[in-house]
């Protein structure tokens, strides 16, 4: 990498946004579904803010002290300040009360809750100016009709505070993304280093003022599971959302979310042995078609 020209820490992944953003998505779909168990692992022995505090703090530390030393310019002043904001919506206010809300609110509403998050985005991407097309508009429908018929023979119980916290953890990733891509931002990885160095701070505040504690002896399990959460969820997937957010359209950019509850169910059979009915298996097909739906989709010309 240069100090002189930034963009060649990628050079050909900007140049070939068809062949990277099926690759980018795959990683979303595969990866951040998988997270599901992996926090709920965590959460046996960590708190839940203090968990994602810790999680994109060691995350953002390593990816940040690589990237200088490759020798990448750091951001503007006016970029960390963005990428503060954004951080802060997208790691605190999304990823940091899905971790609060599975301590007492069940996978199935989670799954649920989170998957409204395209429509979300759809709404804030229209203010402006980019409604989804047709095609997009029936995928994310179809979508959420997939998720809904995947709970459906689930025992959905769970606290209205988890609930709330859900909805509006949707809220602020969709908002933060649709936000974040009309502002100065840093350049390719420095961006999501520089949104979960912020964002860490921000978790560890928030963490340590409402009185929770690093576990004295946490168990073998939830602290891989950290590992894990900060090394794929955080560097790995979160670098992928913010190329595929920057080269693809909202629609096509926020699909993972339909993709990752059915991912999370099988990761929770081949993981956990937990059951899987019809109900199951018939919200993973419709949710495949939806994404079909707005994969397929065109940008309709000007």
């Amino acid at each position: 990498m240069s100090t002189i020209d930034e963009s060649a820490t990628l050079p050909r992944t900007q140049d070939n946004p068809r062949l990277l953003i099926p690759v980018a998505l795959l990683a979303l779909y595969v990866i951040w579904g998988s997270t599901y168990l992996g926090i709920r692992f965590a959460l046996e022995s960590y708190p839940p803010f203090l968990l994602a505090g810790v999680r994109f703090l060691g995350a953002g530390l390593a990816m940040y002290a690589f990237l200088r030393l490759r020798g990448v310019t750091p951001p503007t002043l006016r970029q960390w300040r963005n990428a503060a904001i954004t951080g802060v919506l997208l790691l605190l206010g999304g990823n940091g009360l899905v971790c609060y809300a599975e301590e007492t609110v069940s996978s199935g509403i989670a799954a649920v809750a989170v998957a409204s998050m395209p429509l979300f985005a759809a709404v804030f991407s229209g203010m402006y100016g980019q409604w989804p097309n047709r095609r997009e508009a029936i995928g994310l429908l179809v979508g959420f009709l997939g998720v809904v018929v995947l709970n459906l023979g689930s025992g959905l119980s769970g606290s209205r505070l988890g609930a709330l916290a859900l909805i509006t953890a949707a809220m602020c990733w969709a908002f933060g993304s649709a936000w974040s891509k009309r502002q100065d931002m840093p350049a390719g990885p420095m961006n999501t280093a520089a949104q979960m160095l912020c964002a860490s701070v921000a978790l560890l505040w928030v963490g340590f003022g409402t009185g929770e504690h690093l576990p004295a002896h946490p168990t073998l399990r939830a602290t891989a599971a950290v590992v894990y959460l900060a090394i794929f969820g955080s560097i790995v997937a979160f670098s992928a959302y913010l190329y595929v957010l920057k080269h693809a359209r909202p629609a096509l950019a926020t699909s993972y979310a339909y993709v990752n509850p059915p991912v999370a169910v099988l990761f929770g059979v081949l993981l956990a042995g937990e059951h899987v009915g019809p109900f199951d298996l018939a919200g993973m097909a419709i949710i495949l078609l939806g994404v079909c739906v707005i994969t397929l989709a065109r940008k309709p010309a000007r």
